[in-house]
């Protein structure tokens, strides 16, 4: 379980780009032992706000510490105190599995008789032992994550720093990553991850926060966040959805109607089937299909941004050219 002492502080980050506001004050306190989710659309700050409490960036203004040590005024304290595995990959695919852990072993400044049973050790922590003289270029997408997860805690680490841990691997990949994430966290290690896959941070995630242009709109564990919506959803298809909208019991907080099939919310949804298929007979309407469905964090994202996560992404690629003309303008200064 977490403890109540922050791993990770953030106090009013601002990263700017130009005119363009990546981060716009952004606070929270990352507590010792749990999973921290990060979760929100491709460009809504994710990976800009891992980015400066990794000290890969600067931030333009706010502060953040990681394990006590400021990311400003103590950077190299802060660098040897977290893990980080990068969205893209890292490795050098022309060495093998050893070769690359020694790499960084050394990176890290490990003693030279310490780094044979640390390499050892993260082999058999990825499942990798048979390959450990592969090079890196023969490796599945699942080996190269598992192989840089824990090359990632050879220095022993208190924090690990994990950004879109399973985008692009298959589904069976993703869970066996969840399983090894999840035991990690048990042994003590505090994670915090970045992703905008909904199950993921569902899953994996003690807390999550919801970023969206750059600011946290919503911050609590997964079914806390989904509890604030009050409400159940059924999915119907009915004889006449548009007769059957306005013909709706009072308990029916609100009704959608989107190709044909008609979508309500309502609390305790179960409790209501037997009414609501009266109802139907009453006008004369036939229920083809209903389906009950609990509340998601795609419906708290939908309620707190008034679109999906899907939608957001797209919002974000239309910006793309003038956040990226920003950013280079920004860098030239």
């Amino acid at each position: 379980m977490a403890g109540e002492k922050c791993a990770v502080s953030i106090e009013r980050i601002v990263k700017r780009f130009g005119k363009f506001e990546a981060l716009k004050g952004v606070s929270l306190c990352v507590q010792e032992g749990e999973i921290f989710g990060l979760l929100g659309p491709n460009g809504a700050g994710k990976t800009t706000l891992l980015s400066i409490i990794s000290t890969i960036m600067q931030a333009s203004s706010g502060k953040a510490s990681v394990n006590g040590f400021d990311v400003r005024e103590g950077p190299d304290d802060v660098r040897k105190s977290i893990g980080m595995v990068f969205q893209e990959n890292s490795l050098d695919i022309d060495l093998t599995a050893r070769e690359n852990l020694w790499f960084h072993a050394r990176m890290f400044q490990l003693p030279d008789e310490k780094i044979p049973e640390k390499s050892k050790e993260a082999l058999r922590l990825a499942d990798l032992e048979e390959f450990a003289d592969k090079e890196i270029k023969k490796f599945s997408g699942g080996m190269k994550r598992r192989l840089e997860i824990f090359r990632a805690l050879m220095h022993e680490p208190k924090v690990l720093f994990l950004d879109e841990p399973t985008l692009g691997l298959d589904a069976q990949t993703r869970r066996t990553l969840w399983e090894k994430i999840r035991e990690l966290n048990q042994k003590g290690m505090t994670i915090i991850l970045t992703t905008h896959y909904m199950e993921e941070a569902d899953e994996l995630c003690d807390r999550i926060a919801i970023i969206d242009h750059g600011k946290i709109i919503a911050l609590d564990s997964g079914e806390e966040l989904k509890k604030k919506l009050k409400g159940d959803s059924i999915i119907l298809e009915t004889t006449n959805n548009e007769a059957f909208a306005k013909k709706l019991p009072k308990f029916v907080k609100s009704a959608k109607i989107h190709d044909s099939q008609l979508s309500i919310t309502l609390e305790h949804a179960e409790k209501h089937i037997e009414q609501l298929v009266l109802a139907a007979r009453k006008n004369k309407i036939s229920i083809k299909s209903m389906t009950v469905q609990k509340p998601s964090l795609e419906d708290v994202f939908l309620s707190f941004t008034g679109k999906t996560i899907r939608e957001a992404e797209l919002d974000e690629g239309e910006q793309f050219s003038e956040r990226a003309k920003a950013i280079r303008q920004g860098l030239r200064r």
